[in-house]
């Protein structure tokens, strides 16, 4: 071992960063827990990295950040930028590995402290990486259901308007914060589009469109959160057809808010 290599941290952040900024092809890291593979996508990978860092990992802790709306997000970002690709794996390391082709670490994180324990053992190192190649390239593609933040905002644009995407940018980054409200990206879409007065088609359809969640999904989550007393509608009659409902802010806590305090004040009225 190589003990003037290893890494301590306040954060799990720090030392996957340090861990895999030891190498400079393709790195590996191998059966993270759900926390690990948080801070990999939100703090320990860069988007304009040159080479892929391919993350092999059980679905257990592929699906809790794969269901989190920011963080999601995030790995969708690096994946479109080829700075990470993500597979589903069993669990065979015994601990969460960071492999490039300079090290190896094994993270380990314990009582809100993190520390990378090294080894830069040629032959131990060779041998992890042909490994863990080998697993990774057997193993299954893991598909994010959520698309990039970068696409949102760009959709949002030019399907919705300017105001619809400045607003969806304030309520997002009040859920990027460490005490953010916990809402899904569909509840998220609803609030900003009743914001504006957008029609339940046309968000609908965008959030359809974009790959976010079915037009089922939007209508059954609008009855939701008109039970709530979140939003509500009003008919909008066209030439052919049944009427079009345009979404409404419904609580007049909600209808005061500015954009940044939109989420935490429906998130009280969610429940």
């Amino acid at each position: 071992m190589s003990s003037e290599t290893n890494v301590l941290g306040s954060d799990l952040g720090t030392v996957i960063a340090s861990a895999l900024g030891s190498g400079t092809g393709t790195a590996y890291v191998v059966d993270p827990t759900p926390a690990m593979l948080r801070a990999l996508i939100e703090t320990g990978v860069s988007a304009d990295r040159s080479e892929p860092v391919r993350v092999l990992a059980g679905r257990g802790a592929l699906k809790p950040v794969a269901d989190e709306f920011t963080t999601a997000t995030a790995a969708a970002e690096l994946v479109d930028h080829g700075a990470i690709e993500l597979r589903v794996g069993s669990a065979e390391a015994g601990n969460a590995l960071v492999v490039t082709d300079e090290r190896v670490v094994a993270v380990v994180d314990v009582a809100g402290r993190a520390a990378g324990l090294t080894t830069d053992d040629d032959g131990f190192v060779g041998a992890a990486a042909e490994t863990h190649q080998a697993r990774f390239d057997a193993a299954d593609p893991f598909r994010l259901r959520t698309p990039g933040l970068s696409t949102i905002r760009s959709s949002l644009h030019s399907e919705l308007g300017e105001a619809v995407q400045s607003d969806f940018d304030a309520v997002f980054e009040s859920l990027e914060a460490d005490d953010g409200p916990d809402l899904d990206a569909v509840v998220v879409s609803l609030l900003v589009a009743a914001r504006n007065d957008v029609l339940l088609y046309d968000v609908s359809k965008w959030g359809e469109d974009v790959g976010i969640a079915s037009k089922a999904t939007f209508s059954r989550t609008k009855t939701e959160l008109e039970e709530c007393g979140a939003i509500e509608t009003e008919k909008v009659p066209i030439d052919v057809g049944r009427p079009r409902l345009r979404l409404q802010l419904g609580d007049e806590r909600l209808r005061t808010a500015a954009p940044e305090r939109l989420a935490a004040v429906a998130a009280e009225l969610v429940g």
